[in-house]
């Protein structure tokens, strides 16, 4: 299938690594062009090298804290490649640790990197965008359903997927459309701390992949083609929506 990906132009945060680069990936080998972004000026610059470099990608090192940094990406898509049709969302998951056993600083940090830095990205790229354009939040499963340890994203992911809710109801008049993604278990860096923070990572990976109705941990690929579908033009019917990609591991309907 033809995802109508060619000459269209990303943002993509937090995309050194992860989920995001796997997005940009995904997005790059169908004919796109992305602006990457993370707060990792070399770890950038890297990516943007594998990716096939200022052909196909641009790098801005930022953190999504910075107010600014929105803008910045929206112009450096228009002035590198002359347009801008959609954006992934994606930031550093919170500091481990129960809701009521982080500190006030860790709540005010995360909300202002995780929550507002992410809000803000979103409402300045949906303001950016043509009809046809498309936002994706990267979020978690904890935005359905609390996962033990998280108690941070288990209070910022739920209200993400109210603003991706929101600002879909919003943008939808004007035709850009706005999607959560709720990745489980996959075997990212921010994971590979999670499984062996308990000092028995074989352990932990075998008692999560026991919880996953496909027995396994997903790769970061199998999410970035979901996402790169997701802001393509052939998921056109798509929004206001949250689309778990965690093996089935999400038991709400």
């Amino acid at each position: 299938m033809d995802l109508g990906l060619t000459d269209r132009v990303y943002v993509l945060t937090g995309a050194s690594r992860g989920l995001g680069y796997a997005t940009a990936e995904c997005l790059v080998a169908d004919g796109a062009r992305v602006v990457l972004s993370a707060r990792d000026a070399d770890a950038v610059d890297a990516a943007v090298t594998r990716l096939g470099g200022p052909a196909r990608a641009v790098g801005v090192a930022g953190d999504l804290a910075d107010p600014e940094l929105p803008l910045r990406l929206v112009d450096t898509a228009r002035d590198r490649f002359g347009r801008l049709d959609g954006a992934l969302v994606s930031v550093g998951g919170p500091p481990r640790g129960t809701a009521a056993g982080v500190s006030d600083a860790q709540w005010r940090e995360s909300f202002e990197t995780v929550f507002l830095g992410t809000v803000r990205a979103v409402r300045t790229v949906a303001a950016a965008l043509p009809a046809g354009g498309a936002v994706g939040l990267v979020l978690s499963t904890s935005a359905r359903h609390p996962i033990t340890g998280l108690g941070i994203s288990n209070g910022l992911r739920p209200g993400l997927a109210g603003v991706a809710k929101d600002v879909a109801d919003e943008y939808g008049p004007r035709g850009v459309r706005v999607v959560g993604l709720l990745p489980g278990r996959i075997m990212t860096d921010r994971n590979a701390q999670l499984l062996a923070a308990g000092g028995d990572a074989a352990r932990a990976r075998a008692e999560a992949e026991a919880g996953i109705p496909l027995r396994r941990l997903g790769e970061p690929a199998e999410f970035g083609r979901v996402a790169a579908f997701v802001l393509s033009p052939a998921a056109g019917y798509l929004t206001g929506v949250t689309i778990p990609v965690d093996g089935g591991a999400t038991r709400a309907l």
